[in-house]
């Protein structure tokens, strides 16, 4: 299963506000990081203040910061909420007018087996895992910062 740029980008939010030394962190300063354009990061970030995931402030000393401490927030979840599909095929959309075999395949039950398995593999795991080596995302995420 590969996750879209939209929530890779979500995730990658999560992880810089997280390990930001001051618990926030402004859009310019995501993009800047990940070398991102800071269109997309806005989209990302407005996504994640509308599921509960971020706040975000405006003006200054505003910008975004986690909505709820990091090892509450189960990756799971948020993966749901940020890939905004049901399936991993054709066959799983409503119209299956595209495929023949749609009603007698047994590809869907097996994909959709395999996507429980990958969502409750990030059901295990909180932002707060993700950020656990905190020091070098510092280093790599918020040096341009400190500098």
């Amino acid at each position: 299963m590969r996750l879209t740029t939209f929530t890779d980008y979500g995730l990658r939010v999560l992880i810089h506000v997280a390990s930001a030394p001051d618990g926030r962190a402004t859009i310019a300063q995501v993009a800047s990081a990940y070398g991102i354009s800071e269109n997309h990061v806005v989209k990302v970030a407005h996504r994640l203040g509308q599921v509960g995931a971020l706040v975000n402030t405006r003006g200054r000393g505003g910008g975004l910061r986690l909505a709820s401490d990091a090892a509450q927030m189960k990756l799971g979840p948020i993966v749901r909420l940020l890939e905004r599909t049901d399936g991993l095929a054709e066959c799983f959309e409503n119209d299956k007018a595209g495929c023949v075999i749609a009603h007698d395949c047994g590809l869907r039950h097996v994909l959709v087996e395999a996507a429980g398995a990958f969502y409750e593999t990030l059901d295990r795991y909180t932002l707060a895992d993700l950020v656990r080596r905190r020091e070098p995302l510092v280093v790599a995420l918020h040096a341009r910062k400190a500098a």
